[in-house]
């Protein structure tokens, strides 16, 4: 194969609340962990459950509005790439560490007012602003979907 690919899909719980900073030129910048299972079969055919926590961090627009929606235990899918940074520790030892910065993400649930773990907010029932298409009606009870693509169209900036 000629070149090279840098792509990573993700889908987990956020494993803490999402920590917004501000470079010194304002760039929004947001640290997210992500937890992703994995279930399997051993061999002696036993189910068993492996979590990987992944360092993850998004920029601008897309920092601002996870840290807005997004909170400890929310379900999320991310888009992004891998990269590495690395750095000198205090005792002039290398370290490195391997991150997702993340390009794009969707909601993978669907929340409403009232509902355990936050709500709608002022945007009436039905999940963020951004899940929702311009002009649609908040879900009725029981019939909302547990995953609803956020299109072009739907994002408020």
């Amino acid at each position: 194969m000629a070149g090279n690919f840098n792509r990573v899909f993700l889908m987990g719980n956020l494993t803490r609340d999402p920590e917004l900073r501000h470079t010194p030129s304002s760039m929004a910048v947001a640290n997210i962990g992500l937890a992703v299972n994995r279930r399997f079969r051993d061999s002696a055919g036993n189910n068993q459950e492996e979590t990987t926590f992944v360092d993850c961090e998004a920029w601008g627009r897309t920092a601002e509005v996870m840290c807005q929606y997004l909170a400890k235990g929310r379900p999320v899918f991310v888009e992004g790439r891998l990269k590495l940074d690395q750095w000198q520790d205090k005792e002039g030892g290398n370290r490195s560490k391997l991150k997702v910065v993340i390009e794009n993400f969707q909601f993978v649930d669907s929340r409403t007012e009232g509902a355990p773990g936050g709500g709608g907010g002022a945007s009436g029932g039905g999940g963020p602003p951004a899940q929702r298409s311009a002009g649609s009606q908040p879900a009725r009870q029981g019939t909302t979907p547990a995953y609803e693509p956020v299109e072009d169209d739907d994002i408020p900036f």
